[in-house]
């Protein structure tokens, strides 16, 4: 009965509180002890779930998406960590004693249809995934699969003799979609360039210039970046793009050779493959690598670009800044601290103009009417920006520590005010160059607007305890989230990589945090709100998700259980409502 499954409903003073002292500790409001209190949650030992859970949890799930897609050990405020520990802390409402709820194991292995058959002896939830972790990285990425590169692609034949396809219309699509898609967030190329390149590879093979290692492992990268994201949308097998990028990292040691410029452009075009692909780099460590040359080249100092041609200076500042958003992307995933930072850099961003514009002497040529596809890197770098700072003064302790509630609520505020502005001052209208790239959509602007509003609202070190108005605001935003992404699955332009595979799972805690831990009746929240709708589109989600991440389905499973509980206790009530006196549901 409805009495019973939420007899202890939530008040200010009793909604869970996250700790301030670090990610693995939880404290609850002062004042509000369990023992007096059976709302209240005590705190938690500090001991790894996964080291004591034998069944699915969101923070066991989140640590292996979080550290197998990229290789890593440790896990940091902004990932979520803590957050998802909460969630499951609230989860406690749903069960008539109050007791952890308790998911099944719904790991699966797909075939047929699926893009691989993972005959995998790996358990995600084996105790020891941790421990050995930290022994070594594992080159056998788990959430994608037990398979390796070689499983797929024999390398020792296939690739050796590899050429570029015959089908030119082909190159062109992988090419197009890397230009439009890619380059569009990072712009690291410039697209004329690339085309005279590749022209001279295919028409005179024997030219030295045009098949220097530097060329060739450009065209081969790109080629596989462009496969790798049409594949993350498309949802095709990848194949393909693995061959291509084994291809590339043929020339990988000489095309370094050539200079600094031409080892950041290496190691950034495989930041880039790496983040649809997880068998490519190991995504932190090479942004930070990239990062620490270009700090050693001063790119980030106005000085080096004293009496530097506008061109050269402006090649410079758009590798230098791809830097800065691709470890604003990654750091923050992982709750890392930033490799680059805002205080130390003093340079303007590039022009957003298009590259046949842009001469040694200045800008000749760009319409104002036509937008340049530069504009749309450019806002993304301001929301990079934005993001910096809800990492500093939201997740950081020592930057909160001393500030009142009056002022922490100020750094709350300005932030969220910052978000608006960025979403209203989006370009306009955005560039229709391909129908399936993304971020050429309203909806991919509305899906990182609401994200981030979610990161700055959700329980953190600078607002630890969380009000009932700031637990509406983090429902919207988690329910506007969802049904962005869902409507760019509809359109076939959502782009299933980890990136987002991680970003929808924080938005799915968020809803359900938010929705389980209000302090008005449950009954209510659930019948007067869209949770439950919304819950069922991330499930959709994740059963997409499905086809290229085996761990999705662990994921969904558990979503499945709470949503079936929400349904269960908002049905159950309604039934009671229409019951006639005295008549006992089930009889």
């Amino acid at each position: 009965m409805e009495k019973k499954m939420d007899s202890h409903p939530y008040t200010e003073s009793t909604i869970p509180a996250l700790g301030q002292d670090d990610s693995s500790t939880f404290e609850v409001i002062p004042n509000a002890g369990a023992a007096n209190n059976p709302g209240v949650f005590p705190m938690e030992p500090q001991m790894d779930p996964l080291l004591r859970e034998p069944t699915p949890s969101f923070v066991g799930e989140l640590k292996t998406l979080s550290l197998e897609a990229t290789a890593e050990r440790h896990l940091g405020s902004t990932s979520g960590i803590s957050f998802a520990r909460l969630t499951q802390m609230v989860l406690r409402r749903l069960t008539p004693d109050k007791a952890d709820l308790v998911f099944i194991n719904h790991r699966e292995n797909y075939s047929g249809n699926r893009l691989f058959s993972f005959n995998s002896p790996s358990d995600l939830l084996n105790p020891s995934l941790l421990e050995s972790l930290n022994d070594s990285v594992s080159i056998h990425p788990i959430l994608f699969g037990d398979v390796v590169l070689s499983d797929i692609a024999d390398l020792s034949s296939s690739v050796a003799d590899l050429n570029l396809p015959t089908d030119q219309a082909h190159i062109e699509r992988l090419v197009g979609f890397y230009f439009a898609h890619s380059n569009t967030l990072y712009p690291i190329l410039y697209r004329s360039e690339f085309l005279q390149s590749l022209r001279q590879v295919q028409e005179s093979p024997e030219h030295l210039a045009a098949n220097s290692p530097l060329c060739l492992f450009r065209i081969w990268m790109v080629l596989a970046i462009g496969s790798t994201a049409y594949s993350s949308v498309s949802l095709s097998e990848e194949s393909e793009s693995m061959l291509y990028y084994s291809k590339a990292l043929e020339y990988l040691e000489q095309a370094i050779e050539f200079g600094e410029m031409a080892a950041l452009e290496v190691i950034m075009l495989q930041v880039s493959y790496s983040f649809f692909n997880q068998l490519g780099p190991n995504t932190w460590f090479l942004v930070g690598l990239a990062a620490r040359l270009a700090l050693g080249m001063g790119l980030h100092s106005s000085s080096t670009y004293n009496d530097m041609a506008f061109d050269m200076e402006q090649r410079r500042k758009r590798i230098f800044f791809s830097i800065y958003m691709m470890d604003r992307v990654v750091s923050n995933a992982l709750g890392r601290p930033f490799a680059l930072h805002d205080d130390d850099i003093d340079i303007s961003p590039f022009e957003g103009v298009d590259d046949e514009c842009i001469t040694p002497d200045g800008i000749q040529n760009q319409s104002a009417l036509r937008p340049s596809l530069m504009a749309i890197p450019l806002h993304i770098l301001a929301l990079r920006k934005i993001a910096s700072k809800i990492a500093k003064q939201v997740y950081s302790n020592r930057q909160t520590a001393s500030l009142s509630l009056e002022e922490r609520e100020n750094v709350l505020q300005s932030l969220h005010k910052e978000l608006i502005d960025w979403r209203r001052g989006m370009p306009f209208p955005l560039p229709d160059t391909n129908s399936q790239v993304p971020h050429l959509t309203t909806n991919w602007f509305d899906f990182n607007y609401y994200t981030h509003i979610a990161m700055l609202y959700r329980p953190s070190p600078l607002l630890p305890t969380m009000d009932q108005e700031r637990i509406k605001i983090l429902l919207e935003a988690a329910s506007m989230s969802l049904r962005q992404a869902f409507n760019m699955h509809q359109q076939q332009r959502f782009a299933y990589n980890w990136l987002n595979f991680l970003t929808l799972f924080t938005s799915t805690l968020s809803l359900i945090y938010s929705t389980t831990v209000q302090p008005d009746n449950l009954v209510t929240i659930l019948t007067e709100t869209k949770a439950i709708d919304d819950l069922d589109l991330a499930i959709g989600l994740f059963d997409t998700f499905g086809v290229k991440f085996p761990t999705a389905n662990n994921i969904r499973g558990m979503i499945v259980e709470i949503s079936r509980r929400y349904k269960d206790l908002r049905d159950s009530t309604a039934m009671q409502d229409t019951m006639p006196p005295g008549v006992v549901p089930g009889c």
